[in-house]
């Protein structure tokens, strides 16, 4: 199998989607070449692949998510809605191979294949078409065989096409060009090189993995409501909720994300902007310092699998010394980064500050803030689940280093 350092690029909804792969090979050789211009570029080269995006910490150890028994009293019996909280149990998991083309790799997944799981539909995580399978079943369905799209689409023969080595001239060194390069066009489109000769190149624009797919074998065991309390209150989870919500800051929040994505127990992560003054705020508003806003991670947990204590803790861990830092975490300075515990319920507050209390020392005030839990918005789609997308592993329990820009 051959070895790429960026994986499947798809959206938390179900049905955007976009890619991105670089081979190894091509990485070492520094080469990105802008078909146009033909100006040589290394912005590809390893910047991406050995950057830490803070702590690594040891990923609490908790019980399986299958092991959380079973409440009847939060089972709904209806198909899951978009939202939902869904268990079900992965039978089997296999590559189909290509379709028709030179068989494509499929890469390992990076998310759990096996066992019983459970995911927000329509939260990410996992291939979007696996959540549209999941949406059409009642509780204790079983489907075999089912194919689902590995992510990187059909293969289009449309986008494979030849250019003439005049066109391409001496404006860059076609010495470090090879069959199986990477190339990116000056639209922007990615391509790689199939075949060569001395009068013209191929190109071939699709995805190295298009018309890759999965045979599934599934059982949807059970849907539940997913939680409604997502902002502060004192008398915590609305009757009924099984699931409960935790927001932190924690600097980039990419890094943070993927930290609680391999936690077990937690069943849906998001990364938004929160604790400011602007409704609906972008990105570059919430980078300007003007909203009020921090990024912030919004996680999804089962308390019965990931206390909220662990939650914090795990946070904490990846904060370490910049506890004591004022808007900044690690490299990354201003407001957008102040790092704060903001709780859900009173319960939440008392778990927060009585674990900061073990980082005073009355020599450094702690700068972690804690505060009630105010509006979440959604950051867009492109931030979310960001290092999944780039290739870094999101399975319960992973402990790779995670790399702000792998």
């Amino acid at each position: 199998m051959r070895q790429f350092i960026a994986y499947l690029l798809y959206s938390h909804t179900i049905t955007a989607k976009a890619w991105s792969v670089v081979s190894r090979r091509s990485v070492a050789s520094g080469l990105l070449a802008n078909i146009g211009s033909f100006r040589a570029s290394s912005s590809l080269s390893l910047a991406n692949a050995d950057g830490e995006c803070g702590a690594t910490p040891e990923i609490p150890k908790s019980p399986s998510s299958a092991s959380a028994a079973f409440d009847a009293s939060t089972s709904l019996s209806r198909k899951p809605k978009s939202g939902d909280i869904v268990t079900f149990t992965l039978l089997s998991f296999r590559p189909t191979g290509g379709d028709g083309h030179d068989e494509p790799d499929v890469l390992e997944p990076l998310f759990d294949t096996a066992g019983t799981l459970r995911l927000v539909l329509d939260g990410g995580n996992y291939l979007p078409g696996l959540h549209q399978l999941l949406s059409t079943m009642n509780p204790g369905e079983t489907i075999e065989g089912a194919t689902i799209d590995a992510g990187y689409g059909g293969y289009n023969p449309d986008l494979k096409f030849q250019i003439s080595t005049s066109d391409i001239g001496d404006s860059i060194d076609t010495s470090l060009v090879k069959v199986g390069t990477a190339l990116r066009m000056g639209n922007g489109m990615d391509c790689r090189v199939t075949e060569m000769n001395e009068k013209e190149w191929t190109l071939d624009a699709n995805h190295v993995m298009a018309g890759s797919a999965y045979y599934v074998d599934v059982r949807l065991d059970r849907v539940e409501e997913g939680p409604k309390n997502w902002e502060y209150a004192a008398v915590g989870q609305i009757i009924g909720d099984k699931y409960e919500v935790a927001t932190f800051a924690l600097g980039c929040f990419w890094g943070g994300e993927l930290a609680y994505q391999r936690m077990p127990g937690v069943v849906s992560t998001h990364v938004g902007y929160t604790q400011g003054h602007k409704e609906k705020p972008t990105y570059e508003e919430v980078c300007s310092g003007r909203t009020g806003h921090t990024e912030a991670i919004r996680v999804i947990y089962d308390p019965e699998v990931a206390s909220y204590s662990s939650l914090v803790k795990l946070g904490l861990d990846r904060l370490g010394g910049d506890v004591y830092k004022l808007n900044q975490v690690g490299n990354d300075r201003g407001t957008q980064y102040r790092h704060g515990i903001y709780y859900h319920d009173d319960e939440q507050r008392k778990v927060a500050e009585e674990l900061l209390e073990g980082y005073r020392n009355g020599e450094r005030e702690v700068m972690t803030e804690v505060a009630e839990a105010k509006v979440f918005y959604m950051a867009e789609d492109y931030h979310q689940q960001y290092l999944l997308k780039g290739g870094q592993s999101a399975k319960k329990g992973a402990s790779e280093s995670i790399r702000c820009y792998g």
